[in-house]
């Protein structure tokens, strides 16, 4: 069995992450079986610290145990993700080199991936609504989502959860953000038959 430790930053993440890590271990290697334990939520001005995240990547590690691996989950916000995901990887695997750890910026926010999907949760929801050009772009994607798709306000605590168990995973791999997650995790199973 694979388990898969995260850190996140969002209150949305908490029950949204477990959620999507099986739904893309169920459609890329469905006979491995993987423990998502709760994730560690972090703010994300302590986890880009300096010190701070090689002390939550250490509490993950001893939370996947020997074998497990290690998911950072942040969303981007104003940063490149690419930049920050490389600078964060290398921290947390100088702080344990012992773990298969892997860092996905979402650009700009986790909701980004739901735009990219809209069809998929719009008809969830009963209502019509087509994703725009570049979902990434869109800096308030949890406004968005709340216009366009539930047309009330969005809560993450309440809404994450049920859109990540509802949007269509394959559309949302147009955005690079979530096709980059998609092939992290992809590869922590592939590695995880193999060791």
């Amino acid at each position: 069995m694979l388990t898969i430790a995260s850190i996140v930053e969002g209150h949305g993440e908490v029950p949204a992450l477990p959620i999507l890590l099986r739904r893309v271990a169920q459609a890329v290697a469905p006979s491995t079986p993987i423990h998502v334990p709760r994730p560690i939520r972090v703010k994300r001005k302590l986890v880009v610290k300096p010190g701070e995240l090689e002390r939550y990547v250490d509490f993950a590690a001893r939370r996947a145990g020997p074998g497990g691996t290690i998911l950072i989950l942040l969303d981007a916000d104003k940063d490149c993700p690419a930049d920050l995901a490389i600078d964060l990887l290398q921290r947390a695997k100088a702080a344990r080199s012992d773990c298969r750890i892997r860092a996905v910026l979402a650009k700009t926010e986790y909701e980004a991936w739901f735009i990219a999907a809209t069809t998929s949760i719009a008809d969830h929801y009963g209502v019509e609504a087509k994703p725009p050009p570049d979902p990434e772009s869109i800096r308030d994607a949890k406004g968005w989502i709340g216009r366009h798709v539930l047309h009330a306000t969005y809560h993450p605590t309440l809404h994450q959860p049920k859109l990540t168990d509802a949007f269509d995973l394959h559309a949302a791999r147009t955005a690079p953000s979530f096709d980059k997650l998609w092939r992290d995790v992809t590869s922590l199973l592939h590695d995880s038959r193999e060791a």
